[in-house]
Formats: structure tokens, C-alpha cells, sequence
């Protein structure tokens, strides 16, 4: 007969991941609110290039005017995939704005370089130029009170490699936040300011006269689409300052966790521009990275924004 021996339990060393951080493992993602249903484009060709966010279209010439119907093809194809690509549109700069204008008003900003008119910012990057908002994810102007619906960004000039843009999905990065994450964020509000987004490429001289124009903002920290109901996170590294009523510590630890969502490849598209390549995306979904790694090549790019509403 065999005697058993009783071993001893396996036991581990004390070890303990740092808090606050991002894990590993599967994500939900969801690219759809709750109770949509997904149609076929009649109108044009959808090339997804992401799991959530990011479609190629096809067969549509932005040059001219939109029939209604195709204006509203192009809008639900926005709100199910958050930005859009066109391939060599080569717009004017007219032809962009008349393009963008199809989804509102036309949005200013003194901040930036304009290009043809007050309405389109030109960001030209050559040698010596004033970098401007490069290698930081951001949702555009979140320092104003209705931060822009969406943007129209088409590259005129483009390096031989590198200066892609990036964009990140802040309805999924909202579905995996832990629960208790949610809890605390939900109902809380945070302040915004333009200073420090412009402060790491302007001095005080070019901002103090901006500061009565642009006083801080409270925005939601997690705003729900206007259009689809979805609840989305809405904090950002060039402008989200602290959440308010909350110290001060525990403010920055948060918004640290909470700025680390956009870095998760698996809530990004990546896009790789070729000259007169136009990209439109909504800002209110959406975080965005130019990616600054072209060095002294040339890159040209004109922008108009799309005025928006006020978050909730």
C-alpha cells in the first residue's frame, strides 16, 4: 500500500502591481451605443481600419456640394465611426470650409496660425517653425464653453515618412474603466483652460491678452453624445486642470489615471496622410495625437473646425 505524503500549499512571494495603472487583459470594445442598429452605406464604400474608430470612404468627391441624402449617409457614418478618411481630395481651402460647414457654423481660434481666412488654421512645419500641438493627446479647444463639434484636417504637404495622426475612442475608454472608477466620476465636473495646452509652445506675452476671452471652463467629466446617447470620457492633458471640489492630490492622481485611457492601442486608429488626404472627426468622441517624429522635413496641414455645444 501507498502511503501519501501531504505536501506543503504552493505559496508566492509578497508582489503587488503599483495602483492606478493600466493592465493587461481583454477590453470591451464596442463601437455602437446601445440599441443601434447597424445598416448598410448605400451612397459610398466603408473601409474600417480599426476595431471602434476609423473608416476609409470611398466613392464620395468632397469637392462640390452634398445631397441631403448623402450629407446624412456621411453623418451616421461620423457618429458609428468617429472619424472619417478621404483619400486625395486636394480641397481648396473654400472647398474645405464649404465641405465642413455642411455640420455648422465655423469656428475661430486667435491662438493658432490662420491660413486663407480667420476660419482655417494653417499649421505649417518647416524648419524653425513654432511647434504647436504635436505628441500630446487632446481634444480641441475643451477651454471654451461649447468646445468644436468636429474638425477637417487635410495635409497639403507631407513628410517623406512619419507625421501621422493618431485618434483614440473615448466611448470605449469610458467602457472599461473599473466600476469603482465610474462611481467616483460620475456627476463630477472638471475645470479646463487654454493656458496650459498653449503655455509649452507660447510665453506669457502672447497669452495674457487671452485670458478674458478665454476664462476657465467647467465641463463634465464624462459627457454623453448629443446625438447617440453615449457616455464618454471627457478629460484631457493640454486643458483638463483639476476636477473640481476634489483636493488637490487626489484631483492629479485621478485625472493621471484617467489621462493614461487615451494611450490604449486598443481604442486607436492610426493614420499614415498622403498630400490632399482629408481626415474629419468628432471632436466630441474623439482624442487626437499628432505624432511630431518628421524632424526638419516639411509638413502643411490646414484645419477647420465645426462650432459645437455645450457638453453634458
Amino acid at each position: 500500500m501507498t502511503a501519501t505524503v501531504d505536501l506543503p500549499a504552493a505559496t508566492l512571494r509578497t508582489a503587488r502591481i503599483p495602483g492606478d495603472g493600466i493592465y493587461e487583459g481583454p477590453r470591451v470594445l464596442r463601437r455602437l451605443p446601445d440599441g443601434w442598429q447597424e445598416r448598410p452605406y448605400e451612397l459610398f464604400d466603408v473601409v474600417p481600419r480599426a476595431r471602434t474608430i476609423g473608416a476609409e470612404i470611398r466613392g464620395v468627391d468632397l469637392s462640390g456640394p452634398l445631397s441631403p441624402a448623402l450629407r446624412a449617409e456621411l453623418d451616421r457614418a461620423l457618429l458609428e465611426w468617429k472619424v472619417l478618411f478621404f483619400r486625395s481630395q486636394h480641397l481648396s481651402s473654400d472647398q474645405q470650409r464649404a465641405f465642413a460647414r455642411n455640420w455648422g457654423e465655423l469656428e475661430t481660434n486667435p491662438l493658432l496660425a490662420a491660413g486663407t481666412s480667420e476660419d482655417v488654421v494653417r499649421f505649417d512645419k518647416s524648419r524653425g517653425a513654432t511647434p504647436t500641438f504635436e505628441n500630446v493627446w487632446h481634444t480641441d479647444v475643451t477651454f471654451r464653453e461649447r468646445p468644436a463639434l468636429g474638425a477637417v484636417l487635410q495635409l497639403r504637404e507631407v513628410p517623406p515618412f512619419g507625421g501621422d495622426t493618431m485618434w483614440a475612442d473615448m466611448a470605449a475608454a469610458y467602457d472599461n474603466l473599473p466600476q469603482q472608477v465610474k462611481d467616483r466620476i460620475d456627476g463630477a465636473r472638471a475645470v479646463h483652460d487654454f493656458i496650459p495646452g498653449f503655455a509649452r509652445f507660447y510665453g506669457p506675452e502672447r497669452l495674457a491678452p487671452f485670458q478674458d476671452r478665454f476664462p476657465p471652463v467647467e465641463h463634465p467629466v464624462v459627457r454623453t453624445h448629443p446625438a447617440t446617447g453615449r457616455r464618454m470620457l471627457f478629460v484631457n492633458t493640454s486643458f483638463t486642470t483639476h476636477i473640481t471640489g476634489m483636493d488637490r492630490e487626489e484631483s492629479d492622481r485621478l485625472l493621471r489615471f484617467l489621462f493614461q485611457q487615451a494611450h490604449v492601442p486598443e481604442y486607436q486608429v492610426r493614420f499614415r496622410w498622403q498630400p490632399g488626404d482629408i481626415a474629419f472627426w468628432d471632436n466630441r468622441a474623439t482624442q487626437h495625437y499628432a505624432v511630431g517624429d518628421y524632424g526638419t522635413d516639411h509638413r502643411v496641414a490646414e484645419r477647420v473646425a465645426i462650432a459645437g455645444d455645450r457638453p453634458y
